[in-house]
C-alpha cells in the first residue's frame, strides 16, 4: 500500500519527513527517560535519586505546552515548513548543549540545574517541531491514507524509545557502568542533536507547504480555548489527558518502579522497556488505519473502554502479584494503553480548520500533558488511600474512561467522511460534531 500515491515531490517529502521527523523528535524527547538514568550521579551528585530524573523529564513536558502555543500560532501565520525548520534548529542546539554540560564534581548543583533549564527550553522547540510537521504531513496526505500515516508517525515514539533503550544497554555493556556514567551518556545526546541537524537539512532542501486557499490572519489563542473552536479543543483536551495519564504510568513511572521496587539494574530496565516499546510500535503503526476502517469515534470509545478494564489488571498482575514476567507485563500494558495514540495525528488535524490547525493541534496535544506530568506530586497523595499499586491501577482506569467518554462526545468521522481532504472535513467545525453525533 503506497503512502503517497499521486503526490508531487514536495508532498511525498513532507509525509516522509513527518514520519522520520517524529522519530528524531521523540529520540530527543525520551533521551532523559533511559539514557540519562544511569548517569544521574554525574550531574546531580552521588546521592541523586529518582526525583532528580523525574524533574528533568517534567521540565521537558512543561516546556511543550508553551512551545505548542507559540509555534502553533507562528505556523498558522507564516507556514508549516519554515516554522518546523526553526524548531528543529532549536532542538538540535539544546541537545548538543546538554552533551557539553560540566559534571556535578565541577560545578555542583549547577550541573543538574543547567540540564533542567535546557530540557525546558528544548521542550519548547520540540513542541514547535511536531506542532508544525504533523499537520503538514496530514495536509499533504491522501484522505484514505491519513489514518495510516498518522499511525506510522505516532509509532515513531516507541521506536525512538526502543532505540534509546537498546543503545543505552549496549553502551553500558561496552563502556562499563562507570565510564558510561562519567562520559558515555553524552554520546546519546550528541547523536540526538546530529539527527536533528540532518533533518533540518532535509526540510530545507525537499519539503514545502501544501497548497491552500487564502485564509484570514490566524486568530488569537482564545479562539481555540474559549471561542469558535473551543468545543473541539476541550473534547480533544480531555481525550489527550486520558492518553497522557496512561502514558506517564506505563512508560515513565513503570521504568522507575522496575528499578526502585523490583531492583532491576539500568541495563535490565533498558531491556524491558526496549522490548515493550517494540511491541507498542508494531501495534501503534496499525491502529491509525484501524480507526479509518472503524471510524474515529468508534475506535477511541472501544479502545478507551478496553484500556480502562485491562490496564489496571495488567499492572497489578505485573507489578504487585508477580503473575506476569516484567518483560511480558510491561509490553502488554503499553500495547493496551499507549497504542491508542495511533489515530491522534489525523484526528486532531481533522478537528481544526487550516487557519488554527497547528495552534489547535499543538495546544490540545501538549497542554493536556501538564497535570499527568505532575504525577510525582499527586500520585503519592493517592497511595495512602488506594495503595502503592492500587493508586496506579485507578489512574489507568480513569485514563481509559476519559478517552472513551471524550471520544463519545466527538464526531463519528467514519465512512464517506474520511474520503474528504483534511480541510473539507475540518471546515465544517462544530456543526459536524453535533450532526455526526446525532445521526450515527
Amino acid at each position: 500500500m503506497s503512502l503517497v500515491p499521486g503526490l508531487p515531490p514536495a508532498g511525498r517529502a513532507a509525509v516522509r519527513a513527518g514520519i522520520v521527523g517524529n522519530y528524531v523528535d521523540q529520540v530527543n524527547i525520551f533521551l532523559p527517560v533511559v539514557a540519562l538514568a544511569p548517569a544521574l550521579a554525574t550531574l546531580a551528585g552521588p546521592h541523586a535519586g529518582v526525583t532528580a530524573g523525574a524533574v528533568v523529564i517534567i521540565a521537558t513536558l512543561l516546556g511543550r505546552p508553551i512551545g505548542s502555543m507559540v509555534f502553533g500560532r507562528v505556523s498558522d501565520r507564516i507556514g508549516r515548513t519554515r516554522t518546523t525548520q526553526v524548531a528543529i534548529a532549536g532542538t538540535a542546539a539544546c541537545s548538543l548543549a546538554i552533551a557539553a554540560v560540566p559534571t556535578h564534581e565541577s560545578i555542583g548543583a549547577g550541573a543538574i540545574a543547567v540540564v533542567v533549564l535546557l530540557r525546558f527550553v528544548g521542550g519548547v522547540f520540540l513542541a514547535g517541531e511536531y506542532t508544525s510537521a504533523v499537520p503538514l504531513a496530514m495536509e499533504w496526505s491522501v484522505p484514505r491514507r491519513r489514518g495510516l500515516v498518522s499511525g506510522l508517525i505516532m509509532a515513531m515514539a516507541p521506536w525512538a524509545q526502543s532505540s534509546i533503550a537498546f543503545a543505552t544497554a549496549g553502551l553500558v555493556a561496552l563502556l562499563g557502568p562507570q565510564a558510561y556514567a562519567e562520559w558515555g551518556w553524552r554520546l546519546a545526546f550528541i547523536a540526538g542533536g546530529a539527527a536533528s541537524l540532518g533533518l533540518l537539512l532535509y526540510y530545507s532542501a525537499r519539503v514545502a507547504d501544501a497548497p491552500r486557499e487564502p485564509t484570514p490572519a490566524a486568530p488569537r489563542l482564545r479562539a481555540v480555548l474559549t471561542g469558535a473552536h473551543a468545543g473541539a479543543f476541550w473534547q480533544m483536551f480531555g481525550l489527550m489527558s486520558g492518553l497522557w495519564l496512561m502514558t506517564n504510568m506505563v512508560v515513565i513511572l513503570a521504568a522507575g518502579r522496575l528499578a526502585g521496587d523490583a531492583g532491576l539494574d539500568g541495563s535490565e530496565v533498558a531491556l524491558v522497556m526496549g522490548v515493550a516499546s517494540i511491541a507498542q510500535a508494531v501495534v501503534m503503526s496499525m491502529t491509525g488505519h484501524w480507526s479509518t476502517l472503524l471510524g474515529r469515534r468508534r475506535f477511541f470509545v472501544g479502545w478507551g473502554i478496553c484500556a480502562a478494564v485491562l490496564a489496571p489488571l495488567l499492572w497489578l498482575a505485573t507489578m504487585s502479584a508477580g503473575v506476569l514476567p516484567f518483560v511480558v507485563g510491561v509490553a502488554l500494558l503499553q500495547v493496551v494503553t499507549v497504542c491508542g495514540y495511533g489515530p491522534v495525528g489525523a484526528y486532531l488535524c481533522e478537528r481544526f480548520p487550516v487557519h488554527v490547525r497547528a495552534t489547535g493541534y499543538g495546544t490540545a496535544y501538549s497542554l493536556s500533558i501538564v497535570v499527568p506530568a505532575l504525577w510525582p506530586w499527586w500520585l503519592p497523595r493517592l497511595e495512602p488511600v488506594l495503595g502503592h499499586d492500587g493508586s496506579v491501577a485507578v489512574v489507568l482506569a480513569v485514563g481509559g474512561l476519559l478517552v472513551a467518554g471524550c471520544a463519545a462526545r466527538g464526531p463519528a468521522l467514519a465512512g464517506a467522511d474520511l474520503d474528504l481532504d483534511v480541510e473539507s472535513l475540518a471546515s465544517a467545525g462544530e456543526p459536524l460534531a453535533v450532526e455526526s453525533a446525532g445521526q450515527r
